[in-house]
């Protein structure tokens, strides 16, 4: 928390000070987002202890109640504020930013404060007993520092320095280099949370909850000979179930976003956002949540099992990957405007999805288990896939989106038929991966 809020000050000061700032007339109340912002990321901080612990003890129900109870309560807020107060600007972001985070921290503090000790945290044998626990402490017949534990987390810290950068790192070269005015950005912050849906609502959670299934079932650091054998089994059969998942519903966005992205975004803010870039930005990012849907599984699955020699190798990795990221960026949005943004990053996800697929491989390669054949659909399916491509891409020339409404219901109707098939056919073929969908 100390950390927290020196950095929340520090950084609060270079982009009030050092950056540039817009109009005031055009967008206000920019000083008090920036205070805002810094003092939520405090106060979710004060929770982060409260997380860390429902993680490491699977309270995904909690996790789920605290996470939506908060982003409820955010959207009711801003939603009513937005329509009774617009002239307020950012005032209602900032209010809504900070009850959400209130909201986070108070879910996981009561739930805490009446689970520890009470009976079934007793009986689970909970190794917690007292909220003054969660406070830091000095503990009797041991050094203040456990240099160990110290390391591995500064490890750690560097990877997940270096994944900030290769996650948002456009943000800051948008941010800091002015490649492109706060007009572009605007398209480009709503072409980017649309194409983020999926990879928030459907990768992301996917990818923690498995995170922390396989750091159960596995030990980090052990090669496969040295793991129980009914583990390596489960956890084999597992992630090849979960990379055939993901990468079907990343080709199914990839094939149907291409053709439905200029519909997807006149419907959801009218030619502003279907005439400019937006449409081409909108179709690169659906290529770009395959690449996300593959990295999230195979990253998950590498972090999981890691020692921390590992995890050094990979930060230097990382490091080189982050600056080649961050130039690629540069270069690229001057070639093709915000476009060249998601192309950066699909090379970013190919890289760390290529480094991920190697160390899979190489974990596995003395069993006899091939996850990685997870990764290969059924022909039949890719045949479905470039079919319904071709059909919707077709439709879209004919019909999208400035020959009324009945050509537009026509291209509709032709996705749906084509989306139709492509499900029917998973069915058909896919029907060990149905089979785990619906008794997971």
């Amino acid at each position: 928390v100390p950390l927290g809020v020196f950095w929340s000050v520090f950084l609060g000061l270079v982009w009030l000070h050092l950056l540039e700032v817009p109009d005031p007339s055009v967008v206000p109340h920019y000083q008090a987002g920036v205070v805002a912002f810094g003092l939520s990321a405090v106060v979710e901080l004060l929770g982060e202890p409260f997380w860390v612990l429902a993680q490491a003890h699977l309270f995904v129900r909690l996790k789920v109640i605290a996470e939506s109870l908060a982003v409820v309560s955010k959207c009711l807020l801003t939603v009513i504020l937005v329509v009774l107060y617009p002239q307020w600007g950012l005032y209602i972001f900032n209010l809504a930013q900070l009850l959400y985070v209130t909201v986070l921290v108070l879910c996981y503090v009561i739930y805490f404060v009446m689970f520890l000790g009470s009976p079934e945290a007793t009986k689970k044998s909970f190794p917690v007993a007292r909220m003054k626990a969660l406070l830091p402490n000095f503990v009797e017949d041991e050094t203040f520092v456990n240099w160990k534990e110290a390391r591995l987390t500064w490890s750690f810290f560097k990877q997940s320095f270096l994944k900030q950068i290769l996650t948002e790192g456009e943000r800051y070269v948008m941010t800091f280099l002015n490649v492109l005015n706060f007009g572009d950005q605007g398209v480009y912050d709503i072409v980017n949370n649309l194409g983020s849906l999926v990879a928030r609502f459907i990768f992301l959670p996917i990818e923690e909850s498995f995170y922390v299934f396989f750091a159960k079932v596995l030990e980090r650091g052990k090669n496969v000979k040295d793991q129980k054998q009914d583990d390596i089994s489960m956890a084999a059969n597992v992630l090849e179930l979960l990379l055939k998942l993901v990468l079907l519903i990343g080709l199914t966005i990839t094939v149907f976003g291409y053709a439905y992205s200029q519909l997807a975004l006149d419907l959801y803010g009218g030619s502003i956002l279907s005439s400019g870039t937006g449409p081409d930005l909108l179709r690169c990012y659906s290529l770009y949540v395959l690449f996300l849907a593959i990295n999230g599984i195979t990253e998950c699955f590498t972090f999981a099992l890691m020692c921390k020699e590992e995890v050094d190798r990979y930060n230097f990795v990382m490091l080189a990957l982050s600056f080649t990221f961050l130039c690629i960026s540069y270069f690229l949005t001057h070639w093709h405007g915000s476009v060249g943004f998601i192309l950066a990053n699909c090379f970013n996800m190919g890289i760390r999805i290529a480094h991920s697929i190697h160390y899979i491989y190489d974990y596995f390669t003395e069993s006899t288990y091939r996850p990685l054949a997870g990764l290969l659909p059924s022909p039949v399916l890719v045949f479905v896939y470039i079919i319904s491509g071709v059909i919707t891409g077709f439709s879209e020339v004919v019909f999208c989106c400035d020959k009324g409404w009945i050509a537009r219901l026509i291209h509709i109707s032709v996705g749906a038929l084509c989306f139709a098939a492509t499900i029917v056919t998973m069915f058909c073929t896919e029907t060990k991966l149905i089979h785990f969908v619906r008794s997971q």
